[in-house]
């Protein structure tokens, strides 16, 4: 038997975010990350329409990219001391990560944070308040998700939580919130709501119903991503959307090791972190590769290449074809291709001159690669994985250099 688990309502399209005013409680908790939402005069407009629902609000803002332990600890507390009965979440997927844990911590204030990160194994939620996730940039999927990536930077180490329970009751996806977003970021978002199409097509517990909004996502990316980068108002409405349903598709279907490696390098090098997006764009046609080893799985590419129309007479065609595809659309969105070219806030830079030194990263692959074992991801990649070729993946991920194991 298999899961499939949605919000229980999504609004989407022009005029989404008046639709909090159906919302029904006496307290919100209204949590974000940067000034932006404030700049855009979005802020104000959330609380008018929650005031207008009768609602009382407090607002926790700060949240940091790939927010802390320390972060979710203090919002637990801001929450316990206010009481909401919902929670509204706003921003890209670390302000709304942040809140999902501030949300567990607040249900349930004796959790640790070892529990919480268990894969599947949290407690009832909704004991005291309900949840609402309005993303302000197309790709993350958190506001359709069961999960949430909370960062340990004492151990250097993302750490994934997943659970059914944590999906968003509603989720709003306003295409005005991401109309001025930076270039950069719509490159990085994108990239990622790809890698969740691809990663939940061929998981082992996808499904018919990820696989249809799997493909249809796949087709709307291909279609707008690099008219989105460019500033196209229809193609950023178009990703918006296309990000949701990959989210939709990955909540159900789950994702592999081009995660599970983005999560454990993400935070490991000393002179800065790797951009999650800008990772699994570098690490995504490496795994294609490695995958592909097996008959069963280079079938499920090939069919992935047939959805988009890259052409190809055979299988091993079909998949590098798609290789390919996502090399092209790095180049295209001005991505690195490999960890050595990966400057300072995802800037290409001349390999060996990137944030990650290759004798920091020889240094600690060892401990990155059984890292990445251990990463909720690596259970439903479709094919097994072991230490040593983790560690080769991760070396050709660092030099870009072909996989042929």
């Amino acid at each position: 038997m298999q899961q499939f688990t949605n919000p229980r309502f999504v609004y989407h399209g022009e005029d989404a975010l008046s639709t909090l005013k159906k919302l029904k409680g006496k307290k919100a908790m209204i949590c974000i990350g940067g000034g932006s939402i404030k700049r855009n005069g979005f802020l104000e407009l959330i609380e008018k329409n929650l005031k207008e629902a009768g609602f009382v609000t407090k607002l926790f803002e700060g949240i940091e990219s790939d927010p802390s332990v320390e972060t979710v600890n203090k919002g637990a507390a801001a929450f316990q001391e206010f009481q909401p009965d919902w929670i509204v979440a706003v921003g890209g997927g670390s302000p709304i990560d942040a809140a999902k844990a501030m949300w567990v911590k607040y249900e349930y204030p004796d959790i640790t944070f070892e529990q919480m990160c268990t894969p599947f194994g949290l407690p009832e939620m909704r004991k005291k308040a309900r949840f609402c996730a309005i993303p302000t940039t197309s790709g993350t999927g958190t506001e359709v998700t069961a999960f949430a990536i909370i960062t340990d930077y004492q151990k250097g180490i993302k750490y994934p939580m997943a659970d059914f329970e944590i999906t968003p009751d509603v989720a709003i996806v306003d295409p005005a919130l991401v109309q001025k977003l930076p270039a950069k970021l719509v490159a990085f978002t994108g990239m990622d709501a790809l890698t969740h199409n691809i990663e939940a097509y061929v998981s082992t517990a996808h499904s018919c119903y990820t696989d249809a909004m799997a493909l249809h996502s796949i087709r709307m990316i291909q279609e707008s991503l690099v008219y989105s980068y460019a500033g196209d108002p229809e193609a950023r409405s178009a990703m918006h959307d296309a990000q949701c349903l990959a989210g939709i598709a990955f909540s159900s279907g789950l994702l592999g090791i081009v995660h599970s490696m983005a999560h454990k390098t993400g935070a490991a090098f000393k002179n800065g972190h790797i951009i999650h997006g800008a990772a699994n764009a570098m690490y995504l046609p490496k795994v294609i590769k490695f995958n592909a080893g097996r008959r069963e799985i280079a079938l499920r590419y090939a069919q992935i290449a047939d959805a988009i129309n890259l052409g190809g007479s055979t299988v091993c065609d079909k998949v590098d074809n798609l290789i390919g595809f996502c090399r092209r659309l790095n180049t295209e969105l001005n991505i690195p291709m490999a960890i050595q070219s990966y400057g300072e806030g995802g800037l290409k830079v001349e390999a060996g001159k990137g944030i990650v030194p290759e004798d920091e990263f020889q240094a600690k692959l060892s401990d990155i690669a059984a890292n990445a074992l251990t990463d909720a991801c690596t259970g439903c990649n479709p094919r097994p994985i072991n230490q040593k070729q983790m560690e080769q993946m991760l070396k050709c991920c660092y030099y870009d250099e072909d996989v042929l194991f």
